[in-house]
């Protein structure tokens, strides 16, 4: 009887607690039916009748065994919960009932229930109190049990839970009747989690002690099972007294007996106990070491978990004693924790949990010999080497390891590294032998093993722009390795290892203790080897670096830098800012009491030049402090190569002596390409030191790189392609002195010396803690980021303005100086001029205007900006009204503003005459502009803008800035290592100011370039030059920030000069090739083609810079706030090719969609901007649901757009018809969009000829589809349409525009189109130019016909040939043996005979006279006129989801692998690493083997139509299969009758393939084939 009331009860416990989140539909599921975009599947194997309540722990589902059933849910969600979701938000729109009177209701609804259930529980105590019989006791509990499961805590009151308590404690002891032993504990269990504070009457009753008896016993397991969560509850808030009786041994000495829901129950109930352990006696824990050792062997990840957590807690307690550490280590808990940490192990751990068990190695191996030798014999250093691997980006997939916590994750591995080796004694007079370092001693070979795995992966992490914090733990660590290294290991451990120049890099550091460490490395180097690394330490400028330490009057003029600028961070510590402020003296003890962490620092001010000086003194000869005998003979030899290229700047450029100079330039080049690639390495030192790349960059841009636009290089073009020519010839070609290119050589040595010199800093804010705020300036609000705390002063001297009489502000940090200015300004003008003001007011009120704009305004993206509510807009209309009116009568030219009401509350939007003011005004987003047309009389000079300036320490502040950025810059610059942690927003930033007054540009204003007319010859040539390439090396300034003369700059500049040269390869060799057949140098037009050979992007990705974006942009307020240094987002506009494409993505969406996401997640920073997960961006967010006919994918292509483009919200996709919703529909809509573009008869490619006949012919050869080998580029029209085209081409337009938006929103949503763009038409969205040389990336036979044609006029022109000549020269300048007008060309567009090109007598047929001039115009009307209203139509349609600026970060290969994924579907090596078997299948599983075989055996568009399958898209998202997300699960499907009658089904949202394990291998083919192919094009259920 009682097994079946514990069934009855089995559902009210299994909601006690928690909201019940899933609702198991029990439809069989079809092959792609999914309505969920949250699907998880199952990872557990066991199936329990009674479902365990742990509402403490992590969220997960618990899904019955797939194996054991014979049909699959359809989804991981209820149907019913989407429409109730819907319903909800339909009666918040529609108004709905009063929110006040619901709340009302339904407080009177709990207090009637609330009132039941006192009534019905205090009949059940009388009942049980009054000592009935056992049945009737056993009505009673049944009772009781029911009304706690479902009544609140305010039902109960502590006396009736005092009531119970002893009752129920009583009837626990009942061990003759085990129902009503049973239904006393459930009640019990209920109680203590309706009504936690009754845990402590029933402690008082002794329950522990009866509940500990129960499981000790154990006679009934289900009464067993109860006690457990009994003992969970009551240990939540009595964990002292559990533990006090024995409840840790109670619930672990029998957990085998229990299923694995059940154990982790019970593990819940020790890890509540651990909270609170008490140090003075462990024996009741340290006796569960034992059993908890022998759990981490199970294979369930939570269980696992939570024994990790427990002995983590225990671990912390009995640190202190050497005996307990000795003790908790002989149960093989190092060996346990050493095989979790591993990063192939089976068993995934949470990070901090992962962090944890690191620190547990590291407490351990410092208090116990038996875990340091125990660790040393495991091979620790080679698991520790690959998690410190994971550290540095790759320019690959980004790490998965990449995630959460990694900063504490790197923190915790050194500290055990540290720990694993003994502490360095510089007194040797008294010091004794450790046991670490005896060990050490009697074991060299453990030594170098250890050393040979650690040592490359730290100078590594080191190089790839650790933070200081990170950086001080590794070089201690290699300090200790080479101090306790002998000779002979040491020179074994150094060998392949270039130590000189990676400590010449870290010499170059500021902070007193990186340095004192690199000495100490250094002088323990020269003091075992000297005579093997002395040569070398000043071949790769240690020496320098060594005697710049002590002369500091040189550090403004060095060569190298005195600090990276990243500042120390601790990502995982609960109290970063103590961490920052801590002296890294104790950075990484293992046991520090916080009088340590505050702690005095160990070194003194004179420590390092001291060492220095000794160092200098002791091992370098003075010969080699003289500067020039001190040179290596590669130095001197570079130093004359660069003075050679010098000399050449110098020499006067004539047309005669060009090919002379580029001879000479041609050999210098060579001879450094032989010094580069020679078998005598060049270290960085003496490659930047050698000055050969300020050489280089001085000859290349004929001294034009320190220009800071590109408007004077129009002059210099021939001298620049010249030279570029020269350059491109000896770098990109095969070269017979090395086995790689040359320019491969020189990049890396470009790479290497920029990782040494730059100093870009990562500055990280460390106030995620801080909460809410309130800035008075520049508008009184509330901010969900802290606030700078500002003064503002008046300069001495400044007669216009008076004191401001606040003392001190708090100032929104991410406002800009403008803003700021906006504020103050009308505070501190003396009275008598804001009388003057208000006189000019009313004489003539259009003499100033004053504009204010939001701060966060979108205007591209069509969404109101968050100030933009009816309290920011309280404007009088009359106002307005008159002073549109007066508006009308000035001129465009006039700069004006108006000022209505408050200036702090008013935001106006004034749309007359905006063009013109936009000429007399560049309006900042974000900023209150003040615009005066006269100044005050007593500061008058002349038309001027009236503003004020700032001042930080005597240093002028950029107005472009916000204040948090001109703060941090200015003091990075006083001090390249400060610290930016808490002191920046504690501290007063004391800011002074004075009257600015800038002169209005007239002559700029005034001034307007000739009219030219669009069709002029000169306009079409232009495009035939080619000048794209030298915009793009000059039109951005590199980074404001940094010193133009420092190596650095030059540096950079060479490297995008290179990264342009390469991408622009085939031009440049291209235009080599022209001008020696113009010359006469080469006869056959065959010559004229060109092979590229071309380095890869992945050459030019700085890894230290990209590792340094990557940490800024972990920082979460300074991502959502627009905090970032400057050099970010400089450096990816001007140079984005030194970050990998998985830094630009993840920089990408947090730019230009994360701001609102990452507000308002903050907590979870280390989400931010994940690539690894493009469909990251549709979860959890608010959807909105569209409704698509199949028949009409464009229609309703076109009303989704209108409706959704400008809102930032995920649309998901509903098939009319079709009960499937979720992402696979969402995809699939995707796709067949695409497909849609691609149809002929839409007018918009070249391959769409448009006339029936041909569109006939067409569908019947390729079903419909443009076939286009090269991608898709605008099919051409001519500038004025014709009659017959005139009704087409605005359709043309509209499907353009509708392109623009689907591939927009498509981005913003992470979604994947199969739509093959040419590389052209990407570059055109990219904002570049196209020319000749593009056509042949799309139509190659009329590219190459076209360079064939410009190469025969360019002869002519330079040979100057005439009419009248010979026959013989003529032959010369014939095509292919045929006369050009023998060839009978008309000056209509090739392929479209409705283009004409130009009209005329002398525009009749092509000859030799106008032959350039139809190139020109052929181009022109293919790639510039002909297609620009097309190109401008998609922008237009893309601008309304989001700037299309934001995409020319990438490449326009980068742009299409964004968009349309990745072209090879899936590498077929790692094809089992990134799919995961569940619910009967495992890797070794027959049928997946089968599976895999089957995979491998596809063909491309079988490959294509399986992932159309299984995720809804043709297309892998970048990254390929490892970033597929959800991962690509494979389960096993249960047949119903035969194994070989059911078809595979899939979830498309949650990549969920069911595959039934088929007889054979030519079966499942079979299945799978026929269910890829016929099961596409509907989402439903079977």
């Amino acid at each position: 009887m009682w097994i079946g009331i514990l069934g009855t009860l089995s559902e009210s416990m299994e909601n006690r607690g928690q909201k019940r989140t899933e609702i198991v539909d029990d439809f069989p599921a079809d092959k792609r039916a999914c309505n969920s975009l949250e699907f998880r599947p199952s990872s557990s194997n066991s199936s329990i009748p009674t479902h365990i309540n742990t509402t403490n722990t992590t969220s997960e589902i618990h899904d019955a065994d797939m194996d054991t059933s014979s049909s699959d849910s359809a989804s991981g969600r209820s149907e019913e919960e989407e429409p109730e979701r819907e319903s909800a938000n339909d009666s918040c729109d529609s108004g709905g009932t009063n929110p006040r009177s619901r709340s009302r209701r339904l407080r009177d609804y709990q207090r009637q229930r609330s009132s039941g259930y006192h009534e019905r529980l205090r009949s059940a105590v009388c009942c049980l109190s009054e000592g009935t019989e056992s049945s009737g006791q056993l009505a009673a509990l049944t009772e009781l049990c029911e009304v706690l499961s479902f009544c609140i805590e305010d039902s109960l009151s502590s006396m009736m839970a005092d009531t119970l308590s002893p009752i129920l404690v009583k009837l626990s002891r009942l061990e003759n009747n085990p129902d009503i032993m049973l239904l006393a504990i459930r009640a019990l269990t209920y109680l203590c989690d309706v009504f936690p504070q009754a845990s402590a009457f029933l402690v008082r009753h002794d329950a522990i002690a009866v509940l500990c008896q129960r499981l000790m016993a154990i006679e009934y397991l289900d009464v067993a099972e109860q006690c457990l969560q009994a003992l969970e509850k009551i240990s939540r808030e009595q964990p002292l007294a559990c533990l006090q009786g024995g409840a840790i041994m109670a619930v672990l000495k029998f957990i085998d007996f229990f299923s694995t829901s059940v154990q982790r129950v019970a593990l819940l109930t020790v890890v509540n106990i651990c909270k609170k352990l008490p140090t003075e006696c462990p024996s009741p824990f340290m006796e569960a070491v034992p059993i908890l050792c022998n759990l981490l062997q199970y294979e369930d990840q939570q269980l696992v978990e939570n024994v990790a957590i427990c002995l983590i807690r225990i671990a912390e307690q009995v640190i202190q004693s050497s005996g307990m550490s000795e003790e908790i280590c002989k149960h093989g808990l190092i060996n346990q924790a050493t095989h979790l940490i591993h990063l192939n192990s089976r068993t995934t751990l949470s990070q901090p949990t992962y962090n944890g068990l690191i620190g547990l190695l590291a407490k351990l191996s410092s208090g116990s010999t038996l875990a340091l030798r125990t660790l040393y014999e495991l091979n620790i250093s080679a698991i520790l080497k690959e998690i410190l691997a994971t550290y540095g980006l790759s320019h690959g997939m980004s790490s998965p390891l990449m995630i959460d916590g990694q900063g504490n994750q790197v923190h915790e591995v050194l500290k055990l590294l540290n720990e694993l080796l003994p502490t360095v004694a510089r007194d040797q007079d008294n010091h004794h032998l450790s046991d670490k370092e005896l060990f050490l001693l009697n074991h060299p070979d453990i030594l170098l093993r250890f050393g040979l795995d650690i040592l490359p992966v730290l100078m590594q992490v080191v190089n790839s722009g650790a933070n200081l914090y990170v950086c001080y733990g590794c070089l201690s660590i290699i300090n200790k390795l080479v101090y306790f290294s002998k000779s002979d290991i040491l020179v074994e451990l150094l060998n392949g290892a270039n130590v000189p120049s990676f400590l010449a890099g870290v010499l170059t550091r500021k902070d007193h203790h990186i340095l004192m460490l690199a000495l100490q490395i250094a002088e323990v180097i020269l003091q075992k080897l000297s005579d093997v690394f002395l040569n070398s330490f000043i071949k790769e400028g240690v020496f320098f670096a060594i005697d710049t330490l002590l002369k500091p009057e040189k550090c403004s003029n060095m060569l190298f830098p005195v600090s990276d600028g990243t500042l120390p961070y601790d990502a995982g510590q609960k109290h970063a800012s103590r961490v920052v402020l801590r002296c890294f003296c104790y950075a990484f003890g293992t046991c520090q009491s916080p009088s340590v962490e505050t702690g005095t620092c160990k070194l003194e001010n004179s420590s390092v030049q001291n060492l220095a000086k000794a160092i200098k003194t002791s091992y370098f000869d003075p010969v080699v402090c003289d500067s020039e005998k001190g040179l290596t003979d590669t130095l001197q030899k570079l130093n004359s190569l660069s003075a050679e290229l010098s000399d050449l700047m110098h020499v006067p450029i004539t047309a005669a002596g060009s090919s002379q100079d580029e001879g000479k330039f041609y050999c210098l080049l060579h001879q450094v390409v032989a010094k580069l690639s020679g078998s005598e390495p060049i270290s960085t030192f003496e490659f930047v030191e050698s000055g050969i790349v300020k050489s280089l960059v001085n000859y290349l841009s004929n001294g034009k790189h320190l220009s800071k636009n590109a408007g004077g290089i129009c002059d210099d073009h021939y001298i620049l392609e010249k030279r570029f020519e020269v350059f491109a010839r000896l770098f990109l070609s095969s070269s017979d002195l090395a086995d790689e290119m040359p320019l491969a050589i020189l990049i890396r040595k470009l790479q290497g010396a920029l990782s040494s010199l730059e100093s870009f800093p990562v500055i990280l804010s460390l106030a995620s803690k801080q909460k809410n705020s309130f800035a008075t300036v520049p508008r009184r609000r509330c901010l969900s980021h802290p606030c700078l705390r500002v003064r503002f002063i008046r300069e001495e001297g400044e007669t216009c303005l008076c004191d401001y009489s606040e003392d001190v502000l708090t100032v929104d940090p991410f406002s800009s100086l403008d803003e700021i200015d906006g504020f103050l300004l009308p505070k501190v003008r003396m009275e008598k001029f804001k009388q003057m003001d208000s006189t000019t007011k009313s004489t003539d009120p259009m003499e100033t205007v004053s504009l204010q704009l939001p701060s966060d305004a979108r205007s591209s993206q069509g969404e109101s900006s968050d100030l933009m509510d009816p309290d920011h807009m309280s404007a009088d209309l009359s106002g307005i009204q008159a002073t549109k009116a007066q508006l009308s009568q000035h001129s465009p030219e006039q700069a004006i503003n108006v000022e209505l009401g408050n200036p702090s509350e008013a935001s106006l939007s004034i749309d007359t005459h905006i063009a013109g003011m936009k000429q007399a005004v560049q309006f900042p987003s974000g900023s209150d502009i003040s615009v005066k047309s006269e100044h005050l009389a007593s500061c008058d000079n002349g038309n001027a803008f009236s503003k004020l300036s700032f001042y930080l320490e005597g240093k002028e502040l950029d107005q472009s800035l916000t204040i948090y950025q001109a703060i941090l810059q200015q003091k990075f610059r006083l001090d390249m290592e400060m610290n930016a942690g808490a002191k920046l927003w504690s501290q007063v930033h004391t800011l002074t100011y004075r009257m600015s007054v800038e002169p209005q540009d007239d002559h700029a204003r005034g001034h307007s370039t000739p009219t030219q007319d669009s069709c002029s010859l000169d306009k079409i040539r232009a495009h035939l030059q080619g000048t794209s390439l030298f915009s793009s090396v000059f039109d951005h300034e590199l980074t404001s920030d940094m010193d133009k003369l420092s190596p650095s700059y030059d540096i950079l500049f060479l490297l995008k000069s290179l990264e342009c040269m390469n991408r622009f390869a085939f031009h440049l060799l291209s235009c080599g090739k022209l001008h020696a057949f113009a010359d006469g140098l080469i006869d056959n037009l065959d010559y004229l083609r060109v092979v590229v050979h071309s380095v890869s992007q992945n050459e030019f990705v700085s890894s230290k810079l990209t590792e340094k974006l990557e940490q800024q942009m972990r920082d979460p307020m300074a991502v959502s706030t627009g905090g970032m240094p400057l050099w970010c987002n400089q450096l990816m506009v001007s140079c984005p090719f030194l970050f990998s494409f998985e830094t630009k993505c993840k920089y990408f969406r947090l730019s230009v969609f994360g701001s609102q996401k990452v507000q308002a997640q903050i907590p979870a920073q280390n989400n931010l901007g994940v690539l690894r997960d493009r469909r990251l961006t549709a979860s959890n967010l608010s959807r909105k649901k569209f409704l698509v006919l199949r028949d009409q994918i464009l229609e309703s292509a076109f009303q989704m757009m209108d409706l959704y483009a400008h809102i930032n919200l995920p649309i998901e996709v509903v098939y009319d018809e079709e009960v499937g919703t979720g992402l696979g529909p969402t995809l699939e809509f995707y796709t067949l969009v695409s497909h849609e573009f691609q149809k002929i008869g839409l007018g918009m490619w070249r391959e769409d000829y448009g006339s029936p006949t041909a569109m006939k012919t067409l569908q019947t050869e390729n079903s419909g589809f443009i076939m286009s080998p090269f991608g898709l580029f605008p099919r051409p029209r001519p500038s004025i349409t014709d009659a017959s085209d005139g009704k087409q081409f605005p359709e043309v337009l509209k499907k353009f525009v509708l392109l623009g938006k689907v591939v927009a929103k498509a981005l913003q949503e992470g979604r994947v189109l199969d739509l093959p763009i040419s590389k052209a038409f990407y570059k055109l969205i990219l904002g570049q130019e196209l020319n000749l040389f593009d056509v042949q990336s799309f139509d190659p036979e009329l590219g190459r016909t076209l360079l064939e044609f410009l190469a025969l006029a360019n002869r002519k022109k330079n040979l100057g040939l005439f009419s009248g000549e010979n026959s013989s020269s003529r032959i010369d300048t014939s095509f292919r043996n045929t006369r050009i007008e023998d060839l009978c060309i008309d000056f209509t567009l090739p392929g479209h005979p409705d283009c004409i090109l130009a009209s005329g007598p002398d525009h009749q047929m092509v000859n030799m006279d106008n032959l350039e001039e139809y190139v020109a115009l052929v181009v022109d009307a293919t790639v510039h006129g002909g297609i620009s209203r097309q190109v401008e139509a998609f922008k237009s349609g893309f601008n309304q989801v989001f700037p299309i600026k934001h995409l020319q970060i990438f490449t326009e290969e980068e742009v299409e692998r964004l968009l349309c994924g990745e072209r090879d579907l899936w590498d077929f090596n790692e094809l089992i690493d990134h799919i995961k078997f569940d619910h009967g299948y495992t890797a070794s599983s027959p049928p997946i083997s089968n599976l895999l075989e089957i995979i491998r055996e596809f063909n491309y568009e079988e490959r294509r139509a399986f992932l159309q399958f299984v995720t809804g898209a043709p297309r892998l998202p970048p990254g390929g299969l490892a970033s597929l997300n959800p991962k690509l699960t494979i389960v096993r499907k249960h047949f119903s009758k035969c194994q070989d009658a059911d078809l595979p089904s899939v979830m498309t949202c949650a990549n969920y393939l069911k595959l039934p394990p088929y007889s054979s291998k030519d079966k499942m083919r079979e299945k799978l084939l026929y269910a890829i192919t016929e099961g596409q094009g509907s989402f439903h259920l079977s």
